[in-house]
C-alpha cells in the first residue's frame, strides 16, 4: 500500500533512539523528508546516517522552551511546510510519590506536556493555514491507566492523551487530525534495566498477555499510517499498542 508520504515533511521528537528512531527511519523509507530532533547530536547524526539522505537533524531540549520554539520555524526554514508532527520525546522519573522532590515531575510535565502542547500549537497553525496536516502523541498505556512510582510520568501521559481528543475536535474542519498512540513495554534503552535482568524481564512478561515485550519496529505501521493522508477521516482516536495488557482485569 502506498501511504502517500513521499515528499511529505515530518518532525520527529526524541528521534536519536528507541521508538523515534524506528518512526523516522520507517518514515524515510516511504519517502518522507524527516527532521529528527533530540538532545544528542551524535545519536542523531548516527540515526540519520541510515535515512537515505532523506533525514536531517536538529539538536532540541524539550525541557528548553527556547529551543522548542526554534524547531517549527527552522523546519519551515529548510522544507517550507510541515505535514506532520510525531511528539515522541518524553522522560519517565521513578519513584515513590511521598519522597520525590516536586521538581522532579514539573520536569516530566515540562518535557511531556509542555513541549508537545508548543509544538503542536505551532505546527497546527502552519498545518490550518496550509489546508491540513497530521500530529500523533506518543502517550503510554500509564496515561490510560496509572502506574505506581510512576506518578508525574502517569499524570503527564494521561495530559496528551486528553490534550490529543480536545485538538482532534477544535482542528477537524481544518483538515488536521490528531492521534495518539499508547505504547506498553518495548525493548528500548529506556527499559534496559528490565531487559538486561532475567528476574525483572520475566516479572514484566507475566503481565502482557502476548507473552513478550515488543520491537520497536512493530509501532512503525500505526505511526506511519497516522501521519499520512490516508488517514484524514481518522482523529481523536487513542491506539493502545501493548500486546493486551491494558485489557487484563
Amino acid at each position: 500500500m502506498d501511504l502517500q508520504l513521499r515528499d511529505t515533511v515530518v518532525l520527529v521528537t526524541g528521534a536519536s533512539r528507541g521508538l523515534g528512531a524506528a518512526m523516522a527511519l520507517a518514515l524515510a523509507a516511504e519517502g518522507a523528508h524527516v527532521v529528527a530532533t533530540a538532545r544528542s547530536t551524535a545519536s542523531l547524526a548516527a540515526v540519520a546516517a541510515q535515512g537515505g539522505g532523506r533525514i536531517s537533524v536538529i539538536a532540541a531540549d524539550m525541557a528548553d522552551d527556547s529551543s522548542v520554539v526554534a524547531l517549527v520555524p527552522e523546519v519551515l526554514a529548510r522544507h517550507g511546510r510541515i505535514d506532520g508532527l510525531i511528539n515522541n520525546a518524553g522522560i519517565a522519573p521513578a519513584g515513590k510519590f511521598v519522597d520525590q522532590d516536586p521538581q522532579i515531575w514539573k520536569d516530566a510535565l515540562q518535557v511531556n506536556v509542555v513541549a508537545p502542547m508548543m509544538l503542536a500549537q505551532a505546527a497546527g497553525a502552519v498545518m490550518i493555514a496550509q489546508g491540513g496536516g497530521r500530529i500523533v502523541n506518543i502517550a503510554s498505556t500509564t496515561g490510560v491507566r496509572g502506574k505506581p512510582y510512576l506518578v508525574g510520568y502517569s499524570t503527564s501521559k494521561g495530559a496528551v492523551v486528553r490534550m490529543t481528543e480536545a485538538l482532534a475536535a477544535e482542528w477537524a474542519a481544518k483538515n488536521v487530525q490528531v492521534n495518539c498512540i499508547a505504547p506498553g513495554a518495548f525493548i528500548t534503552e529506556a527499559q534496559k534495566a528490565v531487559t538486561d535482568s532475567p528476574e525483572l524481564l520475566a516479572k514484566r512478561i507475566a503481565k502482557i498477555p502476548a507473552g513478550r515485550m515488543a520491537d520497536p519496529s512493530e509501532i512503525v505501521p500505526l505511526a506511519c499510517l497516522l501521519v499520512s493522508p490516508l488517514s484524514s477521516f481518522t482523529s481523536g482516536a487513542i491506539f493502545v499498542v501493548d500486546g493486551g495488557e491494558s485489557g487484563k482485569l
